[in-house]
């Protein structure tokens, strides 16, 4: 019908212009409006991709570009404060204060329904103390570690060159330099950008072994050695899986892959990067803790871990009954969850697949706790860090320090346009469109970062202050309480179950399902 009433008034445009012309020839530059929607309109009506554009020729473009502005509409004028897409305004709104140096606070009371199940709060101490003045620090490093190293309790978490922007890792490394914390690299390798600052490096090896690589894209032990000696680089990070899209792999969209990252990476241009699902280096719990050794060994006694996202408990266990057999244990598990960031992930990775952060945290802490390693391994909280709060929530449940990805993106000027993806992020952070990345002010950018960090651990110490606990390794599960029923609150102490030391290797005891869990572990063979 539409597609009838465009031929029609076509027709009667034309003609009436025609007519118009007879009298003043003024009329004619009436076609240069009408004929380009003219040829517009036809070509929407012949064509066979888009059925909206063929039977709604001109109007149809409206769709599309109300979808590709959808977020930004979505974000500033829909959204409560509240809200989350995936980061609610509210919290935006801190990172960006703190970055900026503005003021912290907000008028009114908050804005949360304290009654709703669910809503989660920190006790506060009749008798608060002062907190201290200088922000305390994690020495990361297991018996076998040579060189253990100092971390702030908050660092950057994995983002690679190729998913930022040159300008992006420039500022986030001088950020960490000026800050005194650490700048890990995701798995995209070590780029000039990581370098040039001088902030101390977590070097992330992903299942692509991008910068430690064979030419058919096999582990380097040479070449891993060399790099890895650098002053730099402070610590190694393994990793398994990302709390976005766990068991799928890194994905860098070909739009990304310049020559410089395809040089970097050993990659051709142009092409999608796929990282591999799995590690081709080994296959089972003892494999990888052969691997984790070989890696201490070829740094030169630095710091080594893992990553992962946790999904079966049981093969977990399986990892810590290796642990046990081999002697050989991490200097630190870094915990991502399924609501963890990605510049790419498929929706149904994304949403459906992996463990969230917070029943992750537990689940390793009670494991390493249960089997007596605890005091070997560091744990590291990832996903959805961005508040002195959300550092509190996660040391109480069994992490030592946090890293914050989208928080520290957050500081760099991100707006969440959710384009990270098309290579077209309109603030420069998530693109490697030289035209945009200009937009990203390093000088600028650089404090921003550091403002960011040093203020929400500010806010965290200022926290534990008002819960009259002096030092992090105070915090406990009974120091945050839960909403659990319109009624009644716990603490998560009383909610969740924690183990005792070396209560999985005890012969009695009462967490059943754990010990279930612990013996089915005997049996299991593949990897963690």
């Amino acid at each position: 019908m539409i597609r009838r009433w465009f031929y029609v008034s076509g027709i009667v445009l034309l003609g009436g212009i025609a007519v118009a012309a007879v009298y003043t020839s003024t009329a004619l530059w009436a076609l240069a409006v009408v004929g380009p929607l003219l040829l517009v309109g036809l070509y929407d009506s012949l064509q066979r991709e888009h059925a909206i554009l063929r039977n709604f020729p001109i109007i149809g473009h409206g769709r599309y570009l109300f979808e590709a502005v959808r977020p930004e509409i979505q974000q500033y004028f829909i959204e409560l404060n509240t809200d989350a897409f995936p980061i609610e305004r509210e919290l935006r709104n801190i990172v960006y204060q703190r970055a900026k140096g503005e003021l912290e606070t907000q008028p009114f009371g908050t804005q949360r329904d304290v009654y709703r199940i669910g809503y989660e709060w920190a006790a506060h101490s009749l008798t608060p103390v002062e907190p201290p003045t200088e922000a305390p620090r994690v020495e990361i490093g297991g018996p076998d570690c040579r060189k253990p190293y100092s971390s702030s309790l908050l660092n950057i978490s994995a983002m690679s060159f190729g998913s930022l922007s040159s300008n992006a890792v420039l500022a986030l490394n001088a950020g960490a330099k000026a800050g005194g914390f650490a700048h890990n690299t995701g798995e995209g390798g070590m780029s000039p950008y990581h370098l040039e600052p001088g902030g101390d490096l977590i070097w992330q090896i992903g299942t692509g072994y991008f910068g430690c690589r064979t030419r058919d894209g096999r582990f380097d032990p040479g070449r891993f050695g060399d790099e890895a000696a650098r002053d730099a680089v402070r610590m190694i990070e393994v990793k398994l899986s990302q709390g976005a899209k766990p068991g799928h792999g890194g994905v860098l969209p070909g739009v990304k892959v310049t020559e410089e990252i395809a040089k970097i990476r050993g990659v051709p241009v142009g092409k999608t990067v796929v990282s591999p699902p799995g590690h081709s280096t080994f296959s089972t719990p003892e494999g990888l803790l052969e691997f984790v050794a070989k890696v201490r060994e070829l740094a030169g006694g630095k710091p080594v871990g893992i990553k992962l996202c946790v999904g079966r408990r049981v093969e977990f266990l399986t990892l810590c009954k290796a642990m046990i057999s081999t002697g050989v244990t991490p200097d630190f598990i870094t915990v991502d969850g399924g609501e963890g960031g990605t510049g790419a992930a498929p929706l149904e990775f994304a949403n459906s697949l992996g463990m969230p952060a917070r029943d992750g945290w537990m689940l390793v802490h009670n494991a390493l706790t249960g089997v007596g390693l605890r005091e070997r391994v560091a744990v590291i909280a990832a996903g959805k860090i961005l508040t002195g709060f959300d550092m509190v929530r996660a040391i109480a449940l069994g992490a030592d320090l946090c890293v914050s990805a989208r928080g520290m993106m957050l500081a760099l000027g991100c707006i969440q346009a959710l384009r990270c993806n098309s290579g077209h992020c309109p603030t420069g952070v998530t693109t490697q469109n030289a035209a945009l990345m200009h937009g990203l002010n390093v000088r600028d950018k650089t404090p921003r970062v550091a403002r960011y960090q040093s203020g929400t651990v500010r806010s965290l110490l200022e926290l534990l202050g008002a819960m009259g606990l002096s030092h992090p390794r105070d915090l406990g599960p009974q120091h945050i309480y839960r909403r659990v029923s319109d009624s009644q609150v716990r603490n998560l102490a009383e909610v969740h179950e924690f183990l005792p030391d070396g209560g999985l290797l005890a012969t009695d005891g009462n967490a059943v399902e754990w010990r279930n869990d612990w013996h089915a572990a005997e049996g299991v063979g593949s990897s963690p």
